[in-house]
């Protein structure tokens, strides 16, 4: 089954320590209930009982140490981890935020050089911490070059840190914060850590009406030391950056496990409820609907599934994780809002309402592709590897499946972010020449006109300097990537031929979308028009195969899973 489902959680889990975290953390919601999740977010009541269950049963401990440095079964896994997002956001944002934004606060520690911090977090996370991320300001957002926050030498290994930092999850409870800061002697990168009780640490307020708390923090000549500091100079910024490759990919997985949750009470409502003499689900808009949603769901799992394999098996040799990591922060959730606005125009009115679960989700998604200016910071790097990845492929070893119980190092050795240019790709046509369905064909003429645009009418100087222009071209290189990973999934996962080229039609009709999009832009030339129109095409449709993707795959999930209440 591709789609979580907390009734037969039949996950495979290489130990059993693994697979107890994942049904004690469905057992603790499914105790709590769903009256109760919803009472808590109504109230914006931050999430203490969670906290709770997390110190009990030493998650953090065991799935955010890596080994070395906690338990012996503790270890950094990211097949593990990527369960653990899922499960946590199927029951709102809320929770998986806590779970994000520690992952945050930790990997610089982690990725640091000072191993007496490393020990000292391990211990903290044995006692029940959860961490935050000083990254961003209230002035600059996501712009990281305009830090402010500077460590003041006072001589002797000590240091004032003062200056504010925004958009902090956990930033009233974190029991360390790994601030990102400058030197205020020589401008230098600087990270170091504080801990958000000490009384030079001032959490300002709450800057969402959320229950997930997102501070504005202020430190006030907060005293440090050579013991406080992680790392200092240009290998800060790598940490910096590194940090964000490692926990940013959780944002996927937070649309996947929000958008999973919404189906099944999206199904569930219109499937026993009666219009027009007429069941909801025997409207063909509505199969239509519903068969959409599910297909684009399945993709963004599958995708995200296999994009994990890569970074577990990066190496200083192999950074192709550097193109699919950004892809599950910014496609997989920009397509979770498509999905979800799918199930809304099902449910409709339903969909407002204060006692379903759905009021969540609906709120919540669209929250993910945009933090931290998520779709355009990462669509403008995805297009630097856009060159490599169509006109210069390299043979790499085959990546198999990485659900093995190994502890992802290289994730905290990633080294210098520089260089993205040069990263090559393995060809995608190994993945999808082997595939002759009907729509996947479509795909693959709709991917040979568009590298016909490049190679004939590419971007000219102005148009290679246009950020709008250069957005429109990686709209389309993404649609190619996430096609590629979505077929090579198919050696782990069953997943029927009717699937895929079902998941297709809706991926020919974006790859149209994306082509117009670029037809219109103002600065093309006649040429450029002319090529772009060329990619403009129909899917191929089969009234056969959707009625079977319906019946066995959509509806099928009807009555599968309802939460307690």
């Amino acid at each position: 089954m591709i789609l979580l489902n907390p009734r037969n959680h039949v996950r495979k889990y290489p130990d059993e320590k693994s697979r107890q975290i994942m049904l004690k953390t469905i057992e603790f919601f499914e105790n709590k209930g769903l009256k109760k999740i919803k009472q808590d977010w109504h109230q914006k009541t931050f999430n203490y009982d969670f906290v709770q269950f997390l110190k009990e049963n030493q998650v953090f401990a065991t799935l955010m140490t890596p080994s070395g440095y906690g338990a012996a079964d503790s270890r950094w896994d990211n097949y593990r981890n990527c369960e653990f997002s899922e499960i946590s956001s199927f029951y709102g944002i809320t929770y998986w935020y806590t779970w994000q934004v520690s992952m945050l606060g930790l990997a610089p520690i982690w990725l640091g050089s000072n191993e007496a911090v490393k020990h000292k977090t391990a211990k903290r996370c044995q006692e029940g911490g959860i961490f935050a991320f000083g990254l961003s300001e209230k002035e600059h957002g996501a712009d990281i070059y305009s830090t402010e926050m500077m460590l003041h030498p006072q001589g002797g290994g000590r240091y004032l840190a003062r200056g504010g930092k925004y958009y902090i999850g956990n930033g009233n409870e974190a029991a360390l914060v790994s601030n990102f800061a400058k030197m205020a002697d020589t401008r230098d990168y600087v990270f170091f850590v504080v801990n958000s009780k000490h009384p030079r640490y001032e959490c300002v307020r709450n800057v969402v009406n959320e229950s997930n708390y997102v501070a504005e923090i202020a430190l006030h000549d907060y005293p440090i030391t050579d013991d406080d500091i992680l790392e200092r100079g240009p290998k800060s910024w790598d940490d910096m950056l590194n940090t964000i490759n490692i926990c940013k990919f959780n944002l996927g997985w937070g649309a996947i496990g929000l958008c999973t949750h919404a189906f099944y009470e999206a199904m569930n409502h219109a499937a026993n409820r009666k219009v027009y003499s007429k069941t909801v689900t025997d409207f063909s808009h509505v199969k239509k609907l519903f068969t959409d949603a599910y297909c684009r769901l399945a993709a963004m799992k599958l995708f995200s599934e296999r994009a994990s394999d890569y970074m577990r098996s990066a190496n200083e040799n192999d950074r192709r994780y550097l193109l699919y990591n950004p892809m599950v922060k910014m496609k997989v959730t920009r397509e979770g809002e498509d999905v979800m606005n799918l199930l809304h125009d099902v449910i409709a009115a339903k969909g407002f309402e204060n006692e379903p679960f759905f009021e969540i989700a609906k709120h919540e998604l669209p929250m993910l592709p945009k933090l931290e200016g998520t779709v355009h910071v990462n669509m403008a790097l995805i297009v630097k590897f856009m060159a490599n990845y169509f006109f210069n492929p390299k043979t790499y070893p085959e990546v198999p499946r990485r659900d093995d119980p190994s502890n992802d190092a290289f994730l905290f050795k990633q080294g210098p972010t520089r260089g993205l240019g040069k990263i090559q790709f393995h060809d995608y046509n190994l993945a999808y020449d082997p595939l002759n369905l009907p729509n996947v064909q479509v795909f693959k003429e709709q991917i040979k006109l568009f590298k016909d645009f490049l190679l004939q009418a590419p971007p000219n100087e102005t148009q290679a300097n246009d950020i709008d222009y250069l957005l429109a071209l990686g709209e389309i290189l993404t649609l190619v990537a996430y096609g590629q990973l979505i077929i090579e999934s198919r050696k782990f996962y069953e997943v029927e031929d009717d699937l895929v080229d079902e998941i297709f039609d809706g991926m020919i009709r974006d790859f149209s979308k994306y082509a117009l999009s670029l037809h219109m832009k103002p600065s093309n030339s006649e040429k450029q028009r002319a090529l772009s129109l060329k990619m403009i095409k129909p899917p191929i449709p089969n009234q056969r195969r959707f009625e079977k993707i319906w019946e066995t795959h959509v509806y099928a999930l009807k009555g599968q899973y309802s939460m307690n209440p």
